[in-house]
């Protein structure tokens, strides 16, 4: 478990399925679903075809829930583009807009960095987003990661073309920032 302030993340258990599942797979239509890569498919499924997947979410090293006052709020992860030369790209998702741009997802993530460095023998963290997300861009900024690749007009959503945005920074970038940020 890694905290700042009335914010921390921890791995998931088997008692934050329900509230996992109702913040993520219950609707359709989720408001988040708009933000966090809305041109792949999101599809509704029951509480039961959910919970039997618990062994790609409980008690991993690669998933865990972001709580704030205790409530959880949102989730962050990270998957290997290739594992044998340590490339690995990260995630967050707030589920509920009561929470989106009040600084959790910019804290979240920092503990998340600090987590994976500390855990991993990572040189760099990255993520993905799309130039639509300006929310996830300005999360980069602040955390001082670098804009490492644009992706001109690949994502199509809504009928109109979005840049693919590739966030990046190094394992010194981060310690030399780790004095100046204080999340």
């Amino acid at each position: 478990m890694y905290e700042n302030d009335n914010l921390r993340i921890r791995p998931v258990t088997e008692r934050d399925l329900p509230r996992l599942w109702e913040l993520s797979a219950k609707e359709e239509a989720p408001e988040w679903k708009k933000w966090d890569a809305p041109y792949y498919e999101h599809t509704a499924m029951s509480f039961e075809k959910y919970a039997a997947n618990k062994d790609n979410l409980v008690h991993r090293d690669d998933f865990w829930a972001i709580e704030v006052n205790g409530e959880l709020i949102g989730t962050v992860s990270y998957y290997w583009e290739h594992k044998p030369s340590y490339w690995l790209e990260m995630g967050i998702v707030i589920y509920h807009p009561d929470y989106w741009s009040g600084g959790y997802g910019t804290r979240a993530l920092a503990l998340w960095i600090n987590k994976l460095f500390g855990s991993l023998p990572l040189v760099r963290v990255g993520f993905t987003t799309w130039s639509g997300n300006h929310r996830m861009i300005r999360v980069g900024e602040k955390l001082g990661f670098t804009m490492e690749a644009r992706l001109r007009k690949c994502r199509l959503y809504n009928g109109v073309f979005y840049d693919s945005i590739r966030m990046g920074m190094l394992r010194e970038e981060w310690e030399e920032r780790q004095g100046k940020y204080k999340g």
